[in-house]
C-alpha cells in the first residue's frame, strides 16, 4: 500500500513536472522541427517527384532522379569533390596537429591570444577573404612576385582556377574549424603520460603514435567532419578559385535549383550529401566508442 501510494505521488510529481520540461524542449524542438525536419522531408518529397516543364515540379511520382545520379558525368564530379574535401581535410589536420599542440604549450595568458588569432578570420566576410585569394594567386599577384622575386621561377605560373587554388581556399577558410577540437583534446591530455614514455625510452614519433593520438583521436575525428562536410558542399570557392573548370557538388546542386531548374535532381543530390553527413557521424560515433572501449580495459 505503501509502494501504491509513493508510485502515485511520483506520478503526480511527474505530471507537474511536465510543464517545465516542455518549457526547456519546446523551443529546441520547434527549432528542429522548423528548420531540420520539415525541409528534409521536403527535400525527399522532391526528390521523387518529377520537374515541371518550365521548372518546378510535378506530382508524378519517379526513380529516374535516382538513377541519373549514376551517371559517369555526375559521379565525375561526386568523386572529384570527395577528393577536394579529402585532400584539404588532411592537410588541415596536418597544419592543424602542431597549431593545436603549439597552442596548447603556451603559457596560459597567451592562450586566449593565440586563440582569438585562429578565429580572426571568421570575422571578416567570408566573400571578402576568398576574392582575397585572387588577388594572391593571380599571374600579377604578390605570390608569382615573390617567386620571380627569389629566382624560382622565370615567368609567372598558372595558380588561380585550378584544384590547387579551390584547396587553398578552403583550407584557409575551414583551417579554425580543425584546430579548436584538436586544441581542446590536446589541453586535456595529461602531460605525465607523454613525459612518462619519453622517461622510458620512447622517441617522440612512438609517443606521438601510442599516446598522444589516440588520447585526441576523438577531437580529430570532430575537426575532419567539421571541415570536410562544408568544403563538400562549398559552392563559392569553386565558382571563384576554380572558375569553370572545377566543378563540385554544391555547384551542381546549386545550378540544378537555380539555373537549369530541375528541382527533383537538385534534391537528390542534397539528400546524397545529407546521408553522406549522417554516415560519417555514425562512424565517428563507432570509432569513438571502439577508442574509449580500449581505454576502459586498459
Amino acid at each position: 500500500m505503501a509502494r501504491t501510494a509513493r508510485t502515485a505521488g511520483s506520478g503526480a510529481d511527474g505530471r507537474r513536472a511536465l510543464p517545465a520540461r516542455a518549457a526547456f524542449i519546446g523551443p529546441g524542438l520547434l527549432y528542429v522541427t522548423l528548420f531540420m525536419a520539415i525541409p528534409l522531408v521536403l527535400v525527399f518529397a522532391y526528390s521523387v517527384l518529377t520537374r515541371g516543364r518550365f521548372g518546378g515540379v510535378r506530382g508524378q511520382f519517379t526513380l529516374e532522379n535516382f538513377q541519373r545520379v549514376l551517371d559517369p558525368i555526375y559521379l565525375g564530379v561526386i568523386a572529384d569533390s570527395i577528393l577536394i574535401a579529402g585532400a584539404t581535410t588532411v592537410l588541415a589536420l596536418l597544419i592543424g596537429y602542431p597549431v593545436a599542440f603549439a597552442i596548447a604549450r603556451l603559457p596560459v595568458r597567451w592562450r586566449t591570444a593565440a586563440l582569438v588569432l585562429v578565429v580572426l578570420p571568421f570575422w571578416t566576410n567570408f566573400l571578402v577573404r576568398t576574392y582575397a585569394w585572387i588577388v594572391l594567386l593571380n599571374s600579377e599577384g604578390p605570390v608569382n612576385g615573390a617567386l620571380q622575386a627569389i629566382g624560382l621561377v622565370d615567368e609567372p605560373i598558372g595558380m588561380l582556377y585550378t584544384p590547387g587554388a579551390v584547396i587553398a581556399g578552403l583550407l584557409y577558410a575551414y583551417l579554425p574549424l580543425m584546430i579548436l577540437p584538436l586544441y581542446a583534446s590536446i589541453e586535456r591530455l595529461d602531460p605525465q603520460l607523454p613525459e612518462a614514455a619519453l622517461n622510458l625510452g620512447a622517441s617522440r614519433w612512438r609517443v606521438f603514435r601510442d599516446i598522444t593520438l589516440p588520447l585526441t583521436a576523438s577531437g580529430a575525428m570532430i575537426g575532419a567532419i567539421f571541415v570536410f562536410v562544408p568544403s563538400l558542399g562549398n559552392f563559392v570557392v569553386p565558382e571563384l578559385l576554380g572558375g569553370k573548370k572545377t566543378v563540385m557538388i554544391g555547384n551542381l546542386i546549386r545550378d540544378q535549383f537555380l539555373t537549369a531548374r530541375d528541382w527533383p535532381f537538385g534534391a537528390v543530390l542534397a539528400m546524397l550529401m545529407v546521408l553522406l553527413l549522417v554516415g560519417l557521424f555514425a562512424l565517428q560515433a563507432a570509432i569513438s566508442r571502439r577508442i574509449n572501449g580500449r581505454s576502459a580495459h586498459a
